[in-house]
Formats: C-alpha cells, structure tokens, sequence
C-alpha cells in the first residue's frame, strides 16, 4: 500500500494534511483531507468514454456530513442520511462553480464527484476543506484537468483577517467570505459581511488568495510523486472547413444584428435564429439532407458570441442598446397583494420578482437537523423560478440547486438588516414571474420593499445589482457592464452579483470564467456595482421611503415579556392547563422559553384585543403581590369566619370577617356570594406563613361613632 501524505500550515497555525494511497483505491482518484479531527474523504470517477450527442460536460457533485462523523444518529423514521439538505447542497454548488471551468472544454465523459465528511471537529468548519478534497483527488487521477484549485474561508475578526476561522472567531467576524482560486486566478467568491467597503472586501479576497497558492502548490507535488499522466481522449467532431465557411457567412450578419441593439430579448433572438435558417436555406434539399446541423449549432454560436463581444468591446454600448453603466427601467409596487403580511412587486427590465412577506410565531420557525448543523432558524427566504418565466415549457419538480442557491444569496444580504429584537418567524417568497438577467437581485429589492410594507423595521434598505465582464486580454480591452442580462451572463466572461445598503456591502456572490482578471478590473466592477446600487435604491425608496411604523391590520401581532423563572410552573398549569386554557379563551398561541434566569414569553394573537387578554392573565399569574396595593378579588368560598377570595391569578388569601365591613357581623349570612368580584387591599403578608392580609373595610367609609349625651 503505497499511502502519501502531505501537510501545510495556514497564517493562523492551523495545520492541514492530505493523504491519499489508503482508502477508495478502486476510484479514479481519491484524498482524505483532515483538519484538526474534521476528516474530508473526496473519490472521483470518470466514464472511460463520452455518450453520443454529448457536447457539454455531465458533471455531478454530491457532498454529504455522514452524521456518524458527529456521533449522531439521524432524526425521522427511517434512521438514515437521505436526501441532501440545503447546507449540503450549498457545498456542492460552492465546489462545482470552482471546478467545473477547469475541465478541459471538449471534455465530455460522465464525472462525478462525491465529498463525504466522516469525522467532524466542532471547532472545525468542514465547507471550506470540501473543493481541496474534489480538487486534490483530480491532482491524483488521470481524468483531464487543467489545473489545481482550492477554496478557503476568510474572517476578518477584530480588525485581522482570519484564513478558515473557528465557528466562535466566525460568529464574532464582520466579513465571511469563501474564495476559489487557481495559484494565478480568482475563480469564485461567495459571502456575507456587515456594510463592509469595496476596498475591504477585496483585501479579504487577496489575504484568501495567497493561502490557496500554497494549496495548489502541494497538490502539484502530489501529482508529480505519482508521476501522473492524464488520459487521452477524442470527444469532438470537427470540420475545419465548415467552421471557417460559417465564420465568412455569418459572422457579419450577426455582427448587423447586434448593431441593432434590440432591447426585446425575443425578437433579437429571432432575428439571430433567422440568420441561420437564412444559410440552411441556401442549400438544396439534397445538400439539406446531407448537413451537419451539430456542427453548425455548434459553429454558429461560436460565431454569434464573437460577434456581440466584438461589438461591445468596438461600440461600448450593450446589446440592448444600453451604456456599460446604466441600469435597465425600474418600476415597483408595495401591498399588491391584499391578504399578505406585506407584498412588492419589483421589476427591473424583463426581470421581475412578486415577494411576500409572511409573519409567524415560535412555533413556525424552521428545525434544522443536520450531522453538523442543528437549531431553528426564524428567518427563511425561498425562491422559486417556474418555466413560464423565461417562456420554456418545464415540469415544476419542486426547488433545485439553482433556487436552493439564489435563495440563498439573497436571504444574507437580507438578513443582516433584521431587527436585533425580533419576536416574529419571518418568512420570505420570491415568485419569479420574468427573467431575463439576475432574478437573485430582483429578490433581494423586492424582499426589501415586501419587509418595509410588512412593518419589519429593517435597519437600511437593501438592493443588488448583476455585474459582466467583456475581456479581451491580448489587446487589452474589456467592458464591465452594470446589470446583465442573461445573454450578456451566457457569453460573458464574469457574473458578479453584489448586494448592500448605502452604507456597504452585505453579501456578494461571483463566477469568473476567465483567466488572468487582474484586481484593478475587479476594483472598477465593485465601483460601478456600488452606482449601480444606489441608483436603484433610489428607484425603490420612490415606492416606499421607509418601513410601516404599523403592521397590516390582518396581520398578527406578537407581544415578547420576560417573567421570573419561578413564574414558568405557574403560567404553564400541571399539564399545561393554564395555559391551554388561556389560549383557548383568546385565542391567542403562547410560547414560553427559558432563557438564563428568565423565562421567556412570546403571545401571539390574531388582533389586539385578544392579545389584551391573554397579555394581562400572564401579568396576573406572574404579579408580585405588593402590601397597599388594591385588587379586584373574586369570591372563591364563603367560610363562617370570612371568606377566601382570589386577588390575583393562582393566589388566594382569607377576608376575615372583622376585616369585610366597619360594623360588627355576627355571621356570614348574605353577606357575600361565591363568585362575586369585590376590591380588597392587601395591607400586610405575615413573616412566618406567607400568607396575606387582606381588608375590604378599609376601602369603605368609616361611619361616625354614635355619641351619647351627659
């Protein structure tokens, strides 16, 4: 058993190692990564050959936290891992958007793969160790890849960035970011971070980079030990004449439709397909008959992606006749929608997104059960993108990674602009209805106007912009462009969605798809990303200026009161009797929690009365009976020597009969009756009993004493 093992240290001293020769050798190549006790297995395989008609890579990543690595036993009735949750799905598309570029281009053999996590340290995040484990088992086989990469979590704790931090130096971070990187090029960043600037975020970004170049380094060590040599393959068809006669035919007529600057996305795509229906056409039906339709699909598009970046790269003006800069037409609308909580509908271009925000107790807040992740989350965004929204016919399957992904984005740029104190579950929906560039985005603007319109007093109104990079670095020239649209997104070279308030950034997410993209083109695009977003929050505070100092009148309201620990027992009865009984008196749902050395109690009622109600039986059950004060008191039972009488909710004292009227009774005979309300005032609780002294006479006027005369 030839096993190699090979380590590194990070600018925090935290040691990493990479072994592989010991398990999963039947894979075409796999690494065990460890880090403190957190142990990544990475196995790779790639079908020897490509499937006809495949002209694309059919890659699968699949990451999974085995819950044994954390010594737990999976939670529902099955007792096993099933289906992936969304942190691991979020893991796979972090790992997928990093290799998936580095694949050779006419490479298409099935290739997965698969990430486990089978030993978990709490003081290990586990995400960033799992694009090292895919990239280091690629280094060790002899499927074809370009070139090594790795990602790393960066923190910025206390004033100094942290490379792969630990959860506590996370919670305490004002930056998170994950960046992929070859040793030359930045490949992906995705992140959240607290209105941090431009210039501080891509600081983050270059401390993030050096440390990858230590981790491409010792993966190329692994592959030069092995002697490694990469398979060959034939996966392509070509036909250089045909490729050459397409690009003499129709690249100028696609560059005219270009000069056209068409802003409506279906009748550029017409004339597009026209132009080549326009070449079939010119054969004969024999020659038809004998054509190459996969090869032209292929060529022509080459020639068609040419021709539009040639022209923004020439013209600097857009395909839809935009400026580099400017922003698409810009309309919103709050409380759209009657029954919700809060609603927007915002539209940018042919992009648009119908939001609802929806308020819950407690009791809605989402359970998370992972092997690693655990707790309940009272923020959610879900975002959903159906087919009608790009004009596709598509079977609605439910949320797949790409929803489970933009969600994602656009729930941290939000939810760093929630109210610390915040007693509701709060649930956003993103129903995109058009798309035609950055969907992600309309989410964030129109969760930003739904929560305004809802009442929710965010801190700062948030918004987010797509940007595009053009780039042709051998002459020089590039275009950034503000706000792409989905062709500009296709055949671009970057997809950079930033996310913040006026005040800074709050979550960005970016592909770059090309090599050599130098830090002062991403400083222009972070600059013209921030015009970009203040000129829409601008748009969108002409909607809305600031949040609804009122909720909507159908909307349920929340009342949060802290009550002495020792109050809990009481308000909740012996078998929850109390309190079933009063939330089914006002109809209100209560929750008690205890937190510290308090208890904790949220009411939730559907209007203010009944929330009245349920609010002061609580202040009853949990008052502090104080000597002088006065109570309404109801007559519980009558005895011979007075009666008792509940003065407060569960607290019971004896009226005795000297202390019910000034003058003398001789018994209780109707005097007082079961179930009668009548103030007493409590003038005094003995030291030895507890018990409470209670006097209904001194509420009442004294009569004079009668005075006999000499």
């Amino acid at each position: 058993m030839n096993v190699i093992t090979k380590s590194l240290v990070l600018n925090n001293g935290r040691e990493i190692t990479i072994e592989t020769g010991k398990l999963a050798k039947q894979a075409d190549g796999s690494v065990v990564v460890r880090m403190g006790n957190t142990m990544i297995l990475a196995a790779v395989v790639s079908s020897p050959e490509a499937k006809d008609g495949i002209d694309f890579l059919p890659l699968s990543v699949d990451y999974q936290e085995k819950f044994a690595s954390a010594g737990r036993i999976p939670g529902g009735f099955l007792k096993r891992e099933g289906r992936l949750s969304d942190h691991e799905i979020l893991v796979c598309r972090l790992v997928d958007r990093a290799i998936r570029p580095l694949f050779p281009s006419d490479y298409h053999s099935d290739t997965q793969i698969m990430i486990q996590l089978i030993s978990h340290d709490d003081e290990v995040i586990p995400d960033t160790l799992a694009a090292l484990a895919a990239s280091s088992a690629l280094a060790v086989s002899d499927i074809p890849f370009l070139e090594p990469i790795s990602e790393v979590r960066v923190a910025r704790v206390e004033g100094e960035y942290v490379v792969n931090p630990t959860p506590s130096q996370l919670e305490n971070s004002d930056i998170d970011i994950i960046l992929a990187a070859t040793k030359d090029n930045i490949l992906m960043v995705e992140g959240e971070m607290n209105e941090v600037s431009e210039s501080e975020m891509l600081e983050a970004m270059k401390v993030g980079h050096e440390e990858i170049k230590k981790h491409c380094a010792i993966q190329e060590e692994f592959a030069k030990d092995l002697n490694i040599e990469k398979r060959t393959y034939s996966h392509e068809r070509d036909n250089e004449a045909l490729a050459q006669e397409i690009k003499e035919k129709l690249y100028a007529p696609a560059y005219e439709v270009t000069k056209e600057q068409n802003a409506n996305k279906k009748l550029r795509t017409e004339k597009f397909n026209a132009i080549k229906e326009e070449y079939i056409a010119s054969f004969s039906e024999e020659e038809q008959e004998e054509l190459d339709y996969e090869l032209i699909n292929k060529y022509y598009n080459k020639v068609k992606k040419e021709a539009v970046r040639n022209f923004v790269l020439d013209e600097r003006v857009r395909l839809d006749g935009r400026q580099l800069e400017q922003v698409r037409p810009i309309w919103s609308e709050v409380s759209y929608l009657p029954s919700a909580h809060g609603s927007a509908v915002f539209t940018r271009g042919e992009t648009q997104s119908l939001s609802t925000v929806t308020l819950g107790t407690k009791l809605d807040e989402k359970m998370i059960d992972g092997a690693t992740i655990s707790g309940n989350e009272r923020f959610m965004l879900h975002y959903n993108f159906p087919g009608f929204s790009t004009g596709e016919v598509r079977p609605n399957r439910g949320p797949g990674r790409r929803e489970v992904g933009h969600g994602n984005l656009a729930y941290r740029a939000l939810k760093k602009v929630l109210p610390e104190k915040n007693p509701y579950t709060i649930r956003i929906v993103s129903d995109i209805l058009e798309s035609n560039g950055s969907s992600s985005m309309a989410t964030v603007c129109a969760g930003t106007l739904a929560l305004m319109d809802a009442g929710i007093q965010i801190s700062a109104p948030v918004t987010g912009i797509a940007m595009g990079l053009i780039s042709d670095f051998e002459t020089g020239k590039y275009a950034v462009l503000s706000d792409i649209l989905g062709d500009e997104d296709h055949l671009g070279d970057m997809d950079f969605k930033v996310t913040g308030t006026a005040k800074g950034i709050t979550a960005c997410q970016m592909d770059i798809k090309v090599d050599g993209l130098s830090y002062e083109v991403l400083t222009q695009a972070l600059e013209q990303a921030r015009d970009g977003r203040l000129h829409i929050l601008n748009e969108i505070l002409k909607t809305i200026e600031a949040p609804s100092e009122e909720l909507k009148a159908h909307a349920p309201r929340i009342f949060e009161m802290q009550i002495d620990k020792e109050f809990i027992g009481a308000v909740i009865g012996p078998g929850g009797k109390v309190i079933q009984e009063m939330q089914k008196e006002s109809g209100t749902t209560i929750t008690i929690e205890e937190v510290g050395e308090y208890g904790v109690v949220n009411v939730f009622g559907p209007d203010k009365d009944s929330l009245d109600m349920a609010i002061n039986r609580i202040k009853g059950i949990t008052a502090r009976p104080e000597v002088g004060e006065v109570y309404d008191a109801k007559v519980k039972s009558i005895v011979p020597y007075g009666a008792f009488v509940e003065f407060l909710p569960g607290k019971e004292g004896l009226l005795h009969i000297s202390e019910i009227k000034w003058e003398r009774l001789e018994n209780m005979d109707g005097v007082l009756e079961e179930g009668e309300v009548i103030k007493v005032k409590l003038t005094g609780i003995d030291k030895r009993s507890g018990k409470a002294k209670l006097s209904r006479k001194v509420l009442l006027s004294r009569p004079p004493k009668n005075e006999n005369p000499a």
